[in-house]
């Protein structure tokens, strides 16, 4: 009881700074807006430059990172999860770079593709990388290694990228892919969000109503099979989640490590290591963490942007290198 109230109270702190970040996120920019035209923005009818740039640009574009950020946390949480692996990411281990190169091929082969179509793309790409960094990191005989599914994913990330790259070049669609593939915000509008985010709830749904039976698997398959639990099915339905999650990521903003990295390490810091409450805060935590970082990129270099995946890739390689060093127990 206890335990549970204390959680509630730092849900409510995370939603609590959560909705600090989103406005902090909304005012700050190459335009100069005020908290005033942001309450403008939302709540009224009132129409000048600043509110249509709030609008039309920026809201969209914070809500499309709060959507990635939550994404990516929970598709990563997911796959400590399920893996036990620490170091476990989507960035990582090939789930972006798979949907990268689906999503590069569907802009050569299918041009006039629509926005749910290249979505689409991302999830069977997303499935395709995962399945060959899990075929190649349990070839040799022991199980999932940590060591080993990272290096399988660095490998298997490296050629699908470069099958990416490859077909941008030889079909002469190059700028288009690394438009897609660059990691940012720019550009996210309603029709994308109108697709992607009833796929990320689906998923982050499925995730918590599973997130018991998660807790299980994450300490030990025997204890979970010996309490009757079908961890062959619970095991499908999340990579399944999983596949949602991270292919919807890469179809909005494309490739972004770490963050799924990042967050479950955090989160298990403030919460514990119980998948009921990791997997709802790491909504939140990844919301924020995206919402600071394209906040970031947006300011840092006024007019011009610096790229958000850029942003998150400083902050990620310290606490991978320290995640390493220290076995994944760094933030337990």
């Amino acid at each position: 009881m206890k335990s549970s109230i204390r959680f509630s109270i730092k849900f409510i702190i995370g939603l609590i700074l959560l909705f600090a970040m989103f406005i902090i996120a909304m005012v700050f920019g190459a335009a100069e807006t005020s908290i005033q035209d942001v309450w403008n923005a939302l709540f009224s009818n009132l129409k000048n430059d600043q509110i249509n740039i709030l609008r039309e640009i920026r809201f969209p574009r914070e809500v499309g990172a709060v959507v990635v950020g939550a994404a990516l946390a929970v598709s990563g949480a997911i796959m400590q999860g399920i893996t036990r692996n620490p170091l476990a990411d989507p960035g990582l281990l090939g789930l972006t770079s798979g949907a990268n190169a689906a999503l590069a091929i569907t802009l050569a082969i299918l041009p006039a593709t629509n926005y749910l179509g290249i979505t689409i793309a991302c999830f069977i790409g997303a499935a395709i990388g995962a399945i060959m960094v899990f075929s190649i990191g349990t070839i040799k005989k022991g199980g999932f290694s940590p060591l080993r599914i990272v290096l399988a994913g660095a490998a298997v990330s490296a050629f699908l990228f470069a099958i990416a790259e490859g077909v941008g070049i030889y079909f002469k669609i190059s700028k288009d892919v690394s438009m897609w593939t660059a990691g940012g915000l720019i550009g996210t509008n309603w029709i994308q969000l109108n697709i992607i985010i009833p796929f990320v709830s689906v998923g982050i749904l499925v995730a918590i109503l599973l997130s018991r039976q998660l807790t299980i698997l994450s300490l030990n398959e025997e204890v979970a099979v010996g309490l009757g639990q079908k961890t062959g099915q619970v095991k499908a339905i999340l990579f399944i989640v999983i596949i949602l999650l991270a292919g919807s990521a890469v179809a909005l903003v494309g490739n972004m490590a770490f963050v799924g990295l990042m967050v479950p390490h955090i989160v298990r810091a403030i919460v514990g290591t119980d998948y009921r409450s990791i997997i709802p805060m790491s909504v939140i935590v990844g919301a924020i963490l995206m919402l600071i970082a394209d906040t970031l990129g947006r300011t840092i270099n006024i007019p011009y942007e610096t790229p958000v995946a850029a942003i998150i890739a400083i902050m990620g390689l310290p606490f991978f290198l320290l995640v390493v060093r220290k076995g994944g127990g760094a933030f337990q």
